[in-house]
């Protein structure tokens, strides 16, 4: 359980780099998750082959999981469109939300009883993750989100909380998903999902979203580079390996310690910033970084204690039970 804990983190280190390569890549959001998306899904299809893997399955599974790769684009889109609207600290207060919507979308969807512990550590998080969007700023950030209406705050809020739904629901989804397929055969088809969906919808975007510009698909000098990193270690290799893990994680662990995801991409981009990279300002890390920090990580650790808890206490209670 240990290798399996350090992989997720390691999981989430990469998810948090996305931010990072996000900024380096030249391409519009919505343009990069489309190429994210076709990359991954052409590279998982090519190793398959390789390996000389079955990729091939029934049409119901395959619509199911496509449906579910349809979650996966809504997530992104919706989440990047949350920061479009309002402003980054706003958008990962709503994102704050994901392991509070597992506690309780996995419950009503895998038919089992609400654990209100999972419930309180939701909520603990969400604490924790606001403390550290309160603590943190980056230049010219503040000015930027002090430019943002009100109304366009509450409305950048309420699309990041839907996102967040969103990511719970595939991720609870998954967990049962995997147990019938492999994990690089479930992803494969998510992605391509994903990426159909996105092309889908590229005319609404194109229309009402890039005022007047239009799509911008061009890659051009290191995108390329970028972008065949962030499909392939980032996508193929985190995507697939998130998914491996629910088969003995439950999908509330992995999108709990998801929540130190800003943590980690915050730090890379103080990383960055020494580094003198171009594109990265000084970011600045007060006492509450590091507090709300430590509250996402005390509702990480305390998961496997409560979680043990409850199990001897199910197990006294079914033996109980017996001898009655």
């Amino acid at each position: 359980m240990l290798k399996d804990y350090l992989r997720l983190h390691f999981i989430v280190l990469l998810w948090g780099f996305t931010a990072i390569l996000g900024k380096l890549i030249s391409v519009p959001p919505v343009e990069l998750v489309f190429w994210r998306t076709l990359l991954a899904a052409a590279g998982l299809l090519g190793l398959l082959a390789v390996r000389r893997q079955p990729w091939r399955m029934p049409a119901g599974e395959a619509l199911r999981l496509l449906g579910v790769g349809a979650l996966v684009a809504a997530h992104w889109i919706t989440f990047f469109l949350a920061a479009r609207l309002s402003s980054v600290s706003v958008c990962l207060a709503g994102m704050a939300t994901l392991a509070l919507w597992t506690s309780l979308l996995e419950p009503l969807l895998l038919w089992r009883r609400v654990r209100f512990y999972e419930v309180g550590l939701g909520l603990l998080t969400m604490v924790g993750l606001y403390i550290v969007t309160q603590a943190v700023y980056s230049h010219p950030t503040p000015a930027a989100d002090c430019a943002v209406p009100e109304h366009g705050q509450l409305l950048g809020l309420g699309v990041a909380v839907i996102s967040a739904g969103l990511s719970a629901l595939f991720s609870v989804l998954n967990s049962t998903l995997v147990k019938r397929h492999t994990p690089m055969r479930l992803t494969l088809y998510e992605m391509a999902g994903a990426c159909l969906s996105i092309v889908l919808f590229m005319p609404v975007y194109s229309h009402y979203f890039t005022e007047g510009r239009g799509l911008q698909l061009a890659l051009s000098g290191y995108d390329w580079l970028w972008m065949f990193l962030l499909a392939g270690a980032c996508t193929v290799y985190a995507f697939s390996s998130s998914v491996e893990l629910m088969k003995r994680i439950s999908a509330f662990v992995v999108n709990l310690t998801i929540n130190l995801e800003p943590v980690y991409g915050i730090l890379l981009a103080v990383g960055m910033y020494t580094l003198r990279v171009p594109g990265f300002g000084q970011e600045r890390l007060s006492t509450g970084f590091y507090i709300g920090t430590l509250v996402i990580l005390l509702s990480v650790l305390i998961h496997p204690v409560l979680d043990q808890w409850n199990k001897r206490r199910q197990h006294k209670a079914e033996a109980a039970e017996a001898i009655v």
